[in-house]
């Protein structure tokens, strides 16, 4: 590690949204250490750094960190600068108590701002998410903005939504009361598309893939803001150096909104070749509701069904003059690098 590189500690870095950080990171010249669960995962972060256009990886250190022991967070945020907390404790789907979401997800922050905090860390950004700002406003009708929270008093909150929630709301708590001058800012992504770098990494896009090989016949009533896993990255950067962005939260949406059904006609007209493989309709929610009951894992979607979900990108233009690019856009760069990585093929003619 060369000292004249800013080190900056992205946590979770073999992750969808952590891997365009390190990737940019890298390209503005910082030195990046990032951690993982297991050190197997070194090979899949080199290639989708390369497949990202990075050649060179000796400003780049991989080292092991878990987030739900305390063991080596001294030796990860030594002689960092910033800290980027991107990782969170993968949602269980098939849990016995919710506490089995939201107790690591709280555990895992405060972990790294302690670290970060002791070894002299000037800021952390927080990838935090939309489900600490929507859950328990079913009545909403104008867009959401960061001054809005999830209410966890709402009865029908989903444990991811309160795990982000709280773990969001621990992180503001630590730098109040503990911070010593600690620096934080949060970033607030909605649905995620863009590039996916690898083959082997591609569950961060699930939905497109699946639509793309003809796997989904319907799709709920659903609708989301989407975002550029490129932009949400250059979100992170800025929230790390501009002055302005210190005690923030930032919504990383476009502002747009759209259906499920949406994001297939977007991909029809992008991809012809696919057309015949993508849905055509929507899932009635009754049947969505049904199948929850009997299904864990589709209850954050039924939770989701006919939901407002409006968001406002106003903040980051404004004090960090940040402009994303089109949700279109960032679906069509989804599955254009799903096809050119072999992830899925088209149909033959």
């Amino acid at each position: 590690m060369h000292t004249q590189h800013p080190l900056v500690v992205v946590t979770g870095g073999s992750g969808f949204i952590a891997i365009h950080i390190i990737r940019q990171l890298l390209q503005q010249g910082y030195a990046v250490r990032t951690t993982v669960r297991s050190l197997a995962k070194t090979a899949v972060i080199h290639e989708m750094l390369t497949n990202g256009g990075i050649t060179d990886f000796q400003h780049l250190d991989i080292v092991t960190a878990d987030l739900s022991a305390d063991r080596h967070w001294d030796q990860v945020m030594a002689g960092a600068t910033y800290a980027i907390d991107v990782a969170s404790p993968t949602p269980k789907l098939d849990f016995k108590h919710k506490e089995e979401m939201i107790r690591p997800a709280v555990d895992g922050v405060r972990r790294v701002l302690t670290a970060a905090q002791d070894a002299g860390v000037s800021r952390v950004v927080l990838t935090s998410a939309y489900g600490a700002v929507f859950a328990g406003h079913p009545h909403r009708t104008t867009p959401y903005t960061e001054e809005d929270w999830s209410d966890l008093n709402w009865s029908h909150i989903h444990p991811y939504q309160e795990s982000k929630t709280r773990a969001e709301l621990a992180a503001w708590d630590f730098i109040r009361n503990e911070g010593h001058g600690l620096e934080l800012a949060t970033v607030n992504p909605v649905g995620v598309m863009g590039p996916v770098l690898s083959a082997k990494y591609s569950h961060s896009n699930v939905q497109t893939q699946q639509m793309l090989a003809g796997q989904v016949k319907a799709v709920p009533n659903v609708d989301s803001g989407y975002v550029d896993v490129r932009d949400v990255a250059s979100l992170h950067l800025l929230a790390m150096t501009h002055p302005a962005a210190n005690g923030q939260r930032f919504l990383a949406t476009t502002g747009e909104t759209l259906s499920m059904l949406d994001v297939a006609n977007v991909l029809r007209a992008a991809f012809p070749a696919f057309a015949p493989r993508l849905p055509t309709r929507t899932i009635p929610n009754v049947l969505v509701k049904a199948a929850a009951l009997t299904h864990p894992n589709l209850r954050m979607v039924a939770s989701l069904l006919g939901l407002y979900a409006g968001t406002s990108n106003a903040k980051a233009q404004r004090l960090l003059d940040w402009h994303p690019r089109s949700a279109k856009e960032a679906i069509i760069a989804t599955a254009q690098s799903m096809i050119d990585l072999g992830i899925v093929t088209a149909p033959a003619e």
